[in-house]
């Protein structure tokens, strides 16, 4: 990293007030060029009222907050300069700074400087990217999870585990002369990497919730044409989205659209009616209709009569690994005793649930039901779930080795074929959080705890 002072607008132009941010070692030495005080001399975590000045001509009265390294976002010398929102002053603000020895930040790099500086760790560092990103109550908190240490003290720990496992099998092999000395108990070893595969392996399961979290949880609204589909979208959705009317094919593709359920974000697809047809432009709406079902994770299959045998098998068959909720709608006009018997025969499998969309009736029932069948997992500040394919694709790979390390102890292999695959598995773990395990490392942890006489 070079020793080049940045600066950058840290807020979207064109609101009342924007703010500028400075990073670098020669911080406050620029500002106070620009500023009507000087600032050297400032306390860290302080806050000075003045003017930036072009010459004598003074360009906007601001607030001035001061962070000296290490104590600040960058790990270096910072400030940040509160202005007025006006364009002409952010930018001439900026062209002071640049004029007087700053440099303009490239994307991201105020992070990036943090990263360097051992302010953060990798997954840290891209967990405020997440935050940043973060659009409902769910993903907000797992970006907060994971910018607070959540996966990255999972890791230490399996860290500390595998270092222990690893130092075990480097000490057998110092002593490799002594064919009686053995340190590490192999049925000890062998519950303490089992136990650590399981770990890895949880982390590594929670991907899958983590992603439709942060993408939003694809939702299928399925039926025959006419059924009240695109009524329903309306009404989840509160606006009139999709086009509703009498005449059937109506929806001839595919609609989407976002809405948030108890702080999770579900992407609803309203699909064309699936019925016999010649028209060629709703066939292919029917055939993006099956697409949709491929993808969804929760499939909402909309009735207004009692389907025939063949269609509830076909349905239950296209849905067998999604999460099924039959819906009759139109309770308002017709009567609800004809899907008693399909209501007894799904009961043990799927949800059901009576609606109106045009009146509103249940809605409130349905959506909690949605929310039910998306199955996951009950989201605090303290769990760790991975939403990052980076650190998925890691997980998988420190799993593949640890399991070579699991067959390896029952083929009863060398410890130096065993240690191989266990630093295999440090080394992909720490790519995660862009650590490294050194040899002196392992050295000294032996010697730390596992020391011969003295």
């Amino acid at each position: 990293m070079n020793n080049d002072t940045v600066c950058a607008l840290a807020t979207a132009p064109g609101g009342a007030l924007g703010i500028i941010r400075i990073s670098g070692y020669q911080t406050l030495e620029i500002l106070s060029r620009i500023f009507s005080k000087d600032l050297t001399k400032a306390q860290p975590n302080t806050i000075h009222y003045g003017h930036i000045k072009d010459g004598a001509e003074i360009i906007d009265e601001v607030l001035v907050s001061i962070f000296r390294a290490p104590h600040s976002y960058t790990g270096e010398d910072c400030a940040e300069i509160s202005c007025h929102g006006s364009r002409y002053i952010l930018n001439k603000v900026l062209a002071l700074l640049i004029a007087n020895g700053c440099r303009q930040a490239g994307p991201g790099e105020f992070t990036q400087r943090a990263y360097l500086n051992g302010k953060m760790d990798l997954s840290q560092a891209e967990a405020v990217a997440d935050l940043i990103a973060s659009t409902n109550q769910a993903t907000h908190r797992l970006a907060i999870s994971q910018l607070r240490g959540g996966i990255s003290t999972e890791l230490s720990r399996l860290r500390e585990q595998l270092l222990k496992l690893t130092s075990l099998l480097e000490l057998e092999l110092d002593f490799s002369d002594h064919e009686d000395l053995e340190f590490a108990d192999r049925s000890e070893l062998l519950e303490l990497t089992k136990t650590i595969d399981s770990h890895i392996q949880r982390l590594a399961k929670s991907f899958e919730a983590g992603q439709a979290i942060k993408q939003g949880i694809p939702v299928a609204i399925i039926g025959k044409t006419n059924v009240g589909k695109s009524t329903l979208l309306n009404r989840l959705l509160h606006e009139e989205r999709a086009i509703v009317s009498d005449v059937h094919g109506t929806t001839r593709d595919t609609i989407e659209d976002t809405i948030d359920i108890q702080g999770v974000t579900f992407r609803f697809i309203d699909t064309a009616g699936i019925r016999q047809t010649t028209d060629e432009i709703e066939q292919i709406g029917i055939s993006r209709t099956y697409a949709a079902i491929e993808k969804a994770r929760i499939v909402l299959w909309l009735l207004d009569s009692k389907p025939a045998q063949n269609e509830l098998q076909d349905i239950i068959e296209r849905t067998k690994d999604k999460s099924l909720i039959i819906i009759q709608n139109k309770i308002d006009k017709s009567s609800t005793n004809d899907f008693d018997n399909i209501q007894k025969e799904t009961a043990h499998k799927y949800a059901f649930i009576k609606i109106s969309a045009k009146q509103g009736t249940n809605i409130d029932d349905l959506e909690l039901a949605i929310y039910e069948a998306a199955q996951l997992p009950t989201i605090s500040d303290s769990d760790v779930i991975v939403t990052n394919a980076r650190h998925y694709d890691a997980l998988l790979n420190a799993h593949d080795s640890i399991a070579r390390v699991l067959d390896g102890m029952s083929q009863q292999l060398s410890g130096d074929l065993l240690a191989e695959d266990l630093r295999l598995t440090l080394s992909y773990l720490a790519d995660i959080t862009g650590g490294q395990i050194t040899p002196n490392e392992v050295l000294g942890n032996i010697f730390k705890n596992f020391c011969v006489g003295k």
